[in-house]
């Protein structure tokens, strides 16, 4: 059983789970455990639920909240009383709740056994929590799906007061169109002659863009836009989200 205990997974660039040298199991694996009968499969599976090192927690059919390990309640800044019985998507950011409840359902009706992808999630303070996702199916021994297996690893935060969650940018629909302009790789003249303007007031705004998010070039601004929601991760040409953009 010790040796179990030192077992730890890790997430590669490409989405898909890896395992250090200490432990030739998959996470999908384990989550098969979790479904044995056997009471020392049970204990296998516990101690890989708690000790993991990753977030980990389970969700039922309705991709409710069932179980949540103390990292994953750490993580994403909540405790055990609010959290049971929560859908899991109201735990994450606007711009991938579609994106992943999609995935989920695919995993609830059995059309998928296993699914991956990034994660925005906002945690209780009001910061982003970054992340890599994992789901697997937990299937019972008569093949019914019992509860979907959430592991989020690579995780990481940005405060509040970089977040600017909802509420703290608006943009004149102009400054959109820049944005969006310079998230698809335009030059500054492609984006004058596009909306009509100089090549001194395109630079002119987008400086105000860079001092305004905080950001010391173009790639760091489309990032920290990205990162703060106000950049759609969902849509190519990027568009600016309808909530920040000034009526």
């Amino acid at each position: 059983m010790s040796a179990v205990g030192r077992r730890r997974y890790a997430f590669d660039g490409s989405g898909d789970t890896v395992i250090d040298d200490s432990c030739g199991a998959t996470v999908a694996h384990a989550s098969h455990i979790a479904a044995k009968q056997r009471p020392e499969y049970g204990n296998i599976f516990r101690l890989i639920f708690d000790q993991s090192g990753l977030c980990m927690a389970t969700l039922d059919r309705s991709l409710c909240l069932r179980e949540a390990n103390s990292d994953f309640l750490a993580q994403f800044d909540r405790n055990l009383q609010e959290s049971y019985g929560r859908p899991f998507l109201t735990l994450l950011h606007p711009t991938v709740r579609r994106s992943i409840g999609r995935d989920l359902a695919l995993l609830v009706a059995g059309e998928r056994d296993r699914v991956g992808g990034k994660l925005i999630a906002v945690r209780q303070d009001g910061a982003l929590l970054f992340g890599e996702l994992i789901a697997v199916s937990v299937v019972r021994p008569g093949g019914e799906i019992d509860a979907i297996l959430v592991l989020v690893g690579q995780t990481s935060r940005v405060g509040k007061a970089q977040a600017i969650v909802q509420r703290g940018v608006l943009l004149t629909p102009m400054d959109a169109k820049i944005l969006e302009g310079v998230a698809a790789g335009m030059s500054t003249g492609k984006l004058a002659a596009v909306l009509h303007m100089s090549r001194g007031g395109v630079e002119y705004r987008i400086t105000a863009l860079l001092r305004r998010f905080k950001a010391i070039n173009r790639t760091e601004l489309v990032s920290k836009a990205y990162s703060m929601g106000v950049l759609n991760t969902e849509s190519w040409p990027p568009a600016v989200q309808s909530t920040y953009v000034q009526n």
